[in-house]
């Protein structure tokens, strides 16, 4: 079974601190990139991306521009800037994969970084004969429907003035997502990447339990902030959309990859 973390509570403070590391995670890609370009190409389906909280089109833009040079033919959710969970946009989002499922002929990649990957799930869910696989970035896709989100106290604060009086726990509370509400996983291969020094969504809430025929959690080493610039999160991302459709395996980093994965996340296997 993949297994969920077992990081408890709030990220510290300490690791909110640290997401000031996007800056040399953005600084440091342009020498990652020769290496980068080594990675598999794809078999040019369509992939489909959404932003995190706050974020918009111009965030996606290096994951656009690299999942491209892999051959994908690469969308991003085309709505603008994400202030927070809206069922219309989730609604719309669902349309645009049936739309680009029905033109391609052929079934869609999701990539949702941060809360785009609740708008990436609550997809998945409505339209899995559409989903070939589901990535997530950071996303807080194990929520305690109990003690609501242990996201830091900043985002919950910025959350509730921009888009809910009631916080980012609230998308789960919308009668219309009770999937979401009950943890419920679609029926496609799904990737869940996190960071256990994330500042802003903790580890416990990025990780998910379920079937490891079709369901892992990988770690990764970076903030959260920067996931959607980082060389390692890149790299994996084009392992893992290169696989036959079908023929999904758990990652599994090998030779000199492999050593340089495990030396970053201290971790022989991604749990």
């Amino acid at each position: 079974m993949a297994t969920q973390s077992t990081h408890t509570g709030k990220p510290s403070a300490l690791h909110s601190l640290l997401e000031m590391r996007v800056f040399n995670e953005v600084a440091l890609l342009p020498l990652a990139w020769p290496w980068l370009m080594q990675t598999p190409k794809g078999d040019g389906h369509p992939v489909l991306l959404s932003p995190g909280f706050m974020g918009d089109e111009a965030s996606l833009a290096v994951l656009k521009r690299f999942l491209e040079s892999r051959g994908y033919d690469v969308h991003t959710w085309g709505m603008g800037r994400n202030v927070g969970f809206k069922f219309r946009h989730a609604q719309a989002l669902e349309q645009k994969i049936r739309h680009l499922h029905h033109q391609s002929g052929r079934t869609v990649s999701l990539i949702g970084w941060s809360l785009g990957g609740m708008f990436s799930l609550y997809g998945a869910l409505e339209a899995p004969e559409c989903v070939r696989q589901l990535i997530t970035l950071g996303s807080p896709v194990t929520v305690d429907p109990v003690h609501g989100s242990q996201s830091a106290d900043f985002v919950k604060k910025l959350y509730r003035l921009i888009a809910h009086p009631l916080g980012p726990s609230v998308h789960v509370m919308q009668p219309r997502v009770k999937k979401l509400r009950e943890r419920q996983l679609p029926p496609v291969p799904i990737s869940c990447l996190y960071s256990v020094s994330d500042g802003v969504v903790p580890a416990q809430e990025a990780t998910i339990t379920g079937d490891p025929s079709h369901c892992e959690n990988i770690r990764v080493a970076g903030s959260h902030i920067g996931l959607g610039f980082n060389a390692m999160v890149l790299a994996i991302l084009a392992d893992r959309l290169a696989q036959p459709e079908g023929a999904w395996k758990p990652f599994q980093p090998q030779g000199a990859d492999g050593f340089l994965y495990r030396m970053y996340t201290h971790e022989a296997l991604p749990i």
